[in-house]
């Protein structure tokens, strides 16, 4: 896969790189779960719950709304393969989901382990340390690879490369 340009055409006008960009590109350090040729899904930094990642399409697009319906077909889907190895990795009772793209304009789809209520409502305050990502990213891509997706887990955590 090549990486995106420094500047997209989003909607008819032109928008700098957005960070998730850059981290999709290896410019800026991500920890990784799922990679394919639409999308891939890293750690949140600031996670509500352990296992919390972010499904991100590698075409930037501010609004969910205006995503190619297949492009956002595919999230959902990545979402839910997720969400299910979330479930079990994480002893959760269900996975919560919310899109989002104003913080960062790049559409981005919010996936979190749950038991209750209150995991959604907490807004996450506090940077989580790289060695609790990674630990959680590591229980989600071996959960993922027990699921039958392991040609989706990318070879190393700190890079989208199969």
């Amino acid at each position: 896969m090549m990486p995106l340009p420094q500047s997209a055409r989003v909607a008819g006008r032109v928008t700098d790189m957005s960070i998730f960009t850059k981290i999709i590109n290896g410019e800026i350090p991500g920890s990784f779960a799922w990679s394919d040729d639409v999308c891939v899904a890293f750690a949140d930094i600031k996670p509500q719950t352990p296992g919390h990642v972010m499904v991100v399409p590698r075409e930037p697009e501010p609004n969910f709304a205006h995503l190619d319906p297949d492009i956002a077909a595919h999230l959902m889907k990545v979402s839910q393969i997720i969400a299910r190895a979330q479930e079990k990795a994480f002893d959760a009772e269900r996975a919560g989901l919310v899109i989002e793209g104003f913080l960062v304009p790049h559409t981005h789809l919010h996936v979190f382990p749950m038991n209750s209520p209150a995991d959604m409502e907490t807004p996450a305050t506090r940077e989580a340390e790289t060695e609790e990502i990674v630990a959680a990213m590591t229980k989600l891509r071996e959960q993922l690879a027990a699921d039958g997706y392991a040609a989706n887990v990318p070879a190393s955590v700190d890079s989208p490369k199969l």
